[in-house]
């Protein structure tokens, strides 16, 4: 008989020994017993979850969220709480080889006993635990989890750290969190931020359950593409890690079946006892037409259904159905001529790909309340501002699984840092142990996900030791250099660089790249803009003027601040609260000055309320701080994003925009430009603009106006530039020219118009600066345009005839979404249209109205009608708060 045969054959063979032969499981999610140190507190929580929102659902506790409940609930957190409950055993016990209590996610120190035996010990929020239970379950058994206080545990192990200190100790005192985060391997936030509370949870907040198996059983499996250009040819690298319990080694069959690429192959294996993996190469058909995964923006995300099962011996059978997408990343440092350095862009499928974009943070301090809707609508938000990608950063979670299946799902591309944040961390070896199983898990469990980019190291850490944040005297400074490599260089980047060659890996950010690892891994300046990625923040100067910004290769953090809206505050405030110097709107800001910033910052370029009411004044502060966000991030973005294709004084050639921050964890003044629950700043409807694939951008130099193309596209058109100037005082153009044939190359930013402002208001006549705008877009054959942009020639505060608008709207409704038709009686800019608590989002916000008419759309996220939006909607422009 042929080797074909003879496979097909054993495979017939086991398949007909192989049903019911299978792991068999057991959920412990559901109602725990839950109580305190010593017992005066009983209750029953939900798992996954954790002890606030336990008490929160008993009735026992306020919203924490609520005005000054961060600090009065901090009693939560300093207790020792204790997770309990029985569960009967739905199997023989005795039938079966090996038993395991297995958990995704403990937060974070505990202790676990089954039937009052230790059976385990956690300490890492990031890691999978699984505990071998098999001499230990019976028929009817009682679980415990008994957490230690992460508050307590990380004072105690800073303690024990004796040889030196390691910073920072505590976080600034405007932050009103707790000290020594780093030294727990926990959610770095938790512990208060410059834009969250302190909340440092305990829960288990991960999937718990029983596993019991014969022969062998599946830990990991994990799949990720390569293309190799000469053989013109796909592949998938397929790794299956097994815990094998069979004392001598397992024979049997691995079968791989893609459907769609008319792929299907057939592999004996073998594993031996103990922990054991399979790496297998699977060559793609090459008649198959193969289609590629991209990014949002720049094509499909097509994936392909694949069916993986292993027929072991004595009729074992594990069967794994996933989704496999193909594509190809390149992190491309290279020379660039007429600059010194080197380029950092990312190649996707061989296309350059400009990252528009902006930073995760977790989306509640409580991740058992972050639902699969709220990161649907979160990541929805995402892709409708034209965005392709976001940066995990370091100081959070690395998200649960569904947030990786959606970003997958809508091409929008990863940077994922580990989770290192802001801080020096100690490299003892059991704390190295507990960073290298949790680095091993997380790249295992993630690395299938065509949507990670990137794994980056840390957030600033780098930096800190480089521009010594932490005062550390200069004899000293050398042992946390070797901290610093041991911990992201010698173990970190080493397991990453084993497990997964699919992807680049960088071992901070900010960061110099090739250039930081020729300085021994820790740049003398890490923020050199002819190198690596950059993060920028100056909040005094003038942000209007692009001169302050650095003409980075890739900006990966930058940003201002704002107000969340009136509606989402309300919810956590009472009305002594709703004034701009409470003691609440004190409370909430967690960056050192940061209302006082936003006030002087606005004050550049508008003229700060005034109203005699203090409620209205309170909402007016709320829209300026939005309206000052929104136009300097704009103008930043839009100076990154004209300045990819050019060099300019050995700078420039950048590939990359990632504002500070997309959402909020909680309601407070943040970079966020999604507030929490989802609403829209205006920041986020102006990112739909500045993001878009087709993009006019202006800027002056030198009393000269500049007009920019930017495109995205993948092929080059010729279009035409309209432009008009605008009277403040005026509804009609005061003149109007276009300029047609300007090409606009694919991929690309150059300059399409140019011409003296002088010259430009003396060719419209009757125009001052103070006096008129410029209005610009860009429109080609069929549906290709651009969204209309626009320059201010003076600040805001010095316009002449800017009158009160007159603004009112009509709506109605057509099918699932609503029309909302406004007119205004005089030009109005950052018109704003809010509906309160109604959740939803417009087409289009924050506009400047240079027509008597415009019509909006809003997008509904629930059910509402036209009377319920008529009741909600306040529409507010510039004029209106003056």
């Amino acid at each position: 008989m042929a080797l074909a045969g003879r496979v097909a054959l054993l495979l017939l063979l086991l398949l007909l020994l192989a049903a019911g032969r299978g792991p068999v499981g057991l959920s412990l999610a559901g109602l725990w017993q839950l109580s305190n140190g010593n017992g005066s507190v009983l209750l029953r929580g939900a798992v996954p979850g954790c002890v606030h929102t336990a008490l929160l659902s008993s009735g026992l506790v306020q919203d924490p969220y609520y005005r000054f409940n961060d600090l009065a609930y901090r009693w939560i957190c300093l207790d020792n709480w204790t997770y309990s409950r029985t569960f009967e055993t739905p199997f023989d016990v005795s039938k079966w080889q090996k038993v395991n209590l297995v958990f995704e996610g403990v937060d974070t120190v505990a202790q676990i006993l089954v039937n009052d035996v230790t059976v385990g010990r956690t300490d890492n929020m990031f890691n999978r635990y699984s505990f071998d239970i098999t001499n230990v379950i019976k028929k009817v058994n009682f679980i415990e989890v008994r957490f230690l206080s992460a508050i307590s545990y990380a004072a105690e192990k800073s303690r024990y750290h004796k040889a030196y200190r390691v910073p920072p100790e505590c976080p600034p005192p405007v932050q009103k969190g707790e000290c020594h985060v780093n030294f727990i391997r926990k959610e770095q936030c938790s512990f208060s931020w410059d834009w969250g509370p302190s909340f440092p949870t305990q829960g288990i907040w991960k999937d718990v359950r029983i596993e019991a198996y014969n022969i062998c059983h599946l830990i990991y499996f994990s799949y990720v593409p390569s293309y190799v250009k000469s053989a013109q040819q796909w592949s998938l690298e397929i790794e299956s890690v097994f815990d094998v319990v069979s004392s001598k080694p397992v024979a049997g069959l691995m079968t791989v079946n893609i459907p769609k690429l008319q792929t299907q192959q057939i592999y004996t294996v073998k594993l031996h006892p103990g922990e054991d993996s399979i790496v297998l190469l699977i060559n793609i058909n090459k008649s198959a037409s193969v289609e590629t995964w991209w990014p949002n923006g720049h094509g499909n995300q097509t994936g392909y259904y694949m069916t993986t099962t292993f027929i072991m011996e004595a009729g074992y059978k594990i069967e794994r159905l996933s989704k496999v997408y193909f594509r190809t990343v390149e992190l491309v440092e290279e020379p660039i001529p007429g600059s010194p350095g080197l380029s950092f862009y990312f190649r996707i499928n061989g296309l350059p790909i400009f990252f528009k974009g902006s930073n995760w943070i977790p989306a509640d301090s409580f991740q058992d309340r972050v639902t699969s809707d709220i990161l649907r609508s979160l990541l929805q938000s995402t892709v409708d501002a034209h965005m392709n990608a976001l940066r995990v950063w370091g100081g959070g979670v690395y998200e649960q699984d569904e947030f990786y299946d959606i970003c997958d799902e809508l091409g929008i591309m990863i940077w994922q840092d580990f989770m290192f944040a802001c801080a020096l961390y100690p490299t003892d070896q059991n704390y190295l142990e507990s960073v290298r199983a949790e680095v091993t898990h997380q790249v295992k469990r993630l690395k299938s996900h065509p949507s990670i980019i990137l794994w980056s190291g840390n957030n600033e850490n780098e930096a800190a030791i480089a521009d010594n944040w932490f005062s550390i005297p200069y004899a000293e400074k050398n042992v946390f250099v070797k901290d610093y490599v041991m911990l992201y260089v010698k173990n970190i980047r080493e397991i990453v660089l084993a497990e997964d060659k699919s992807r680049p890996f960088i071992a901070s950010s900010p960061t110099n790249g090739l250039e930081t690892i020729e300085e021994g891994w820790l740049s003398p300046n890490p923020y050199d803009t002819h190198y690596g990625d950059v993060h920028f923040y100056d909040y005094t100067r003038d942000c209007w003027d692009w001169r302050m910004y650095p003409k980075a290769r890739f900006a990966s953090e930058y940003g201002f601040q704002s107000w969340p809206s009136f509606s989402t505050l309300e919810k956590v405030s009472s009305a002594d609260d709703w004034s701009y110097a409470s003691n609440l709107s004190l409370h909430r800001q967690h960056h050192a000055s940061g209302n006082d910033e936003m006030l002087q910052q606005a004050g550049l370029h508008f003229k700060l309320p005034q109203s005699t009411d203090p409620l209205k004044k309170f909402k007016d502060t709320i829209y300026l701080t939005q309206v000052m966000q929104a136009q300097c991030i704009k103008t930043e973005t839009e100076f990154y994003r004209r300045s990819q294709s050019e060099v300019i004084d050995g700078q420039g050639h950048t590939m990359g925009a990632l504002y500070w921050q997309l959402n909020d964890i909680w309601q407070a003044p943040s970079w966020a430009s999604l507030e929490y629950g989802g609403k829209w700043k205006m920041l986020h409807y102006f990112a739909q603009h500045f993001f878009s694939l087709l993009l006019p951008v202006a800027y002056e130099d030198g009393g000269v106006l500049y007009i920019y193309g930017v495109s995205d596209l993948h092929s080059d058109c010729e279009l035409t530039l309209k432009v008009s100037v605008h009277q403040w005082s005026s509804m009609e153009p005061l003149c109007t020219f276009a300029t047609e044939g300007v090409p606009v190359r694919a991929g690309s930013a150059a300059p399409i118009y140019k011409e003296p402002v002088n010259d430009l208001l003396k060719r419209c006549g009757n125009c001052t600066r103070q006096s008129c705008v410029v209005t610009f877009y860009l429109v080609g054959k069929g549906e290709l345009y651009s969204p209309r942009n626009y320059h201010f020639l003076s600040s805001l505060k010095d316009a002449v005839g800017l009158e009160k608008a007159q603004l009112s709207a009509t709506i109605s409704q057509e099918n699932d979404h609503y029309i909302f038709v406004l007119q205004t009686t005089a030009v109005a800019p950052f018109v704003w249209l809010d509906v309160g608590h109604v959740k939803g989002r417009f087409n289009d916000n924050g506009f400047l109205m240079t027509q008597k008419r415009k019509v909006v759309v809003f997008y509904p996220w629930e059910p509402t009608s036209v009377k319920e939006l008529e009741k909600s909607l306040c529409l507010t422009s510039l004029s209106d708060i003056y």
